[in-house]
This record gives structure tokens, sequence and C-alpha cells, in this order.
């Protein structure tokens, strides 16, 4: 095994030393070989995310029911089908349109699937996500579809050298996930804030995620 690969169980174990117990390490796993998803797998991580459908698939399709795969990545209409059969967990619903496409397709299959709605808290216009304010409104909607579980929020932020940069846009994403929780919606159950990558995850934690998403500092470099 090289070295690569035998630093990623060092390196997991590093991070949940910095990490409080509750809080999923997601490891991100975009570019990432084969054989570095099975060492992280030894190494005792149970969830991966990915960004694409397409480069998530001969990944999942050779390891299966091993650990959980979580969408993270925008999803585009296309890839909803093959998404909800191969994903336990989709991060990124941004869209009324996307959930009811995602909600037919398990139908169809007969598949309750935990979803996350991503929260463009940097109201950049080249990311997606809903607006703080219209959250509300789209987990409303939302608690009618008999086939998604409402378990949370999701947000990218705005990507910054220094990660302190990065708390006001965490903090408004867990006052969206307050103000949802505390509205007791039926059929909504807000048990996930996923927030933080490997330069930010720490911050994220302190404004509340309970998951992390973290690539190079678990994996490496690419």
């Amino acid at each position: 095994m090289n070295s690569k690969i035998s630093n990623i169980s060092e390196s997991f174990r590093q991070i949940l030393h910095t990490i409080p117990t509750g809080v999923l390490l997601l490891a991100a796993a975009k570019t990432r070989t084969l054989e570095e998803v099975e060492a992280a797998i030894q190494a005792g991580i149970t969830a991966f995310g990915y960004n694409y459908v397409q480069e998530a698939l001969p990944i999942i399709q050779e390891i299966g029911d091993q650990t959980k795969w979580h969408m993270i990545g925008h999803l585009q209409q296309n890839k909803v089908s093959v998404a909800v059969k191969n994903f336990d967990m989709i991060e990124t619903v941004d869209s009324w349109r996307l959930a009811q496409a995602l909600d037919h397709q398990c139908a169809k299959i007969q598949k309750k699937m935990p979803v996350l709605v991503e929260v463009n808290s940097g109201r950049e216009v080249s990311k997606t996500g809903v607006l703080p304010e219209a959250v509300d409104d789209l987990i409303i909607q939302m608690s009618s579809l008999k086939y998604l579980s409402v378990e949370g929020l999701m947000t990218m932020g705005p990507r910054f050298g220094d990660p302190e940069d990065s708390r006001p846009y965490f903090k408004a994403t867990r006052e969206v996930f307050e103000r949802i929780a505390a509205r007791n919606l039926p059929n909504i159950a807000m048990k996930y804030l996923s927030m933080g990558m490997s330069n930010s995850y720490q911050i994220a934690i302190e404004e509340g995620a309970t998951i992390i998403r973290i690539g190079t500092k678990l994996f490496g470099e690419r």
C-alpha cells in the first residue's frame, strides 16, 4: 500500500480528535480512487459524499452498502432517477421542482429518501441553493411529499482563505435551522446541519454543524 493510502487512517484519527461526539465526518470523495475510498472505509469512515452522480456510480456499484452515500453536488433533473436508486441521502434539494422529481422517482421504487435543503447563505448568484428567507416556504411545501423525509439543512457558503470569514454564513444557516425547528412542522425532522469543509469545519462546528464534509484534510491534495 502506498504512503498516500496509508496516511488516510492517520488523517482520520487526527480529525476525530478535533470534532465532538455526534458530528458526522462525511468524506468528500470527488476525484478519489476506489483504492482511496476503500482505505477510508477501512479507517472507519461511514459516509461518503459525491458532487456528481456519474462519478459516484462506479464506486457505489463496487462497494455497495458497506457505507452510506450522500449527494452533495447540484443534482440535475435528468440524474434524479439514478440518484434515488444509489444514494442514501440527497443534501442539495434547492427547488420545489427538484423535490417533486425526487418524490416521484422514490415512489416508483417505494423508497423513503432523507433529504437536506441547500441554503445559499452567501446569496451568491453563481451558487445553487435557496435564499435564507425562502427556506420556510419550500420546506412547508415539501412536508406534503410522501417519499421525502426532510431532515435538515446544508450550505456550501462562500469559499474564503480565512476560515473565520465563513462564520457569518454558517451562523445565518443555523438561524434558519433553528427557526424551522421551532415551528414543529408536520413530517419535518430538523436533525442535521451540514456545513464546513477541510479549511472551515471547526468554525462550522462552533456554529452548530452536525455533518462536516472533509476531502483534502482526509485524503491529501488531489
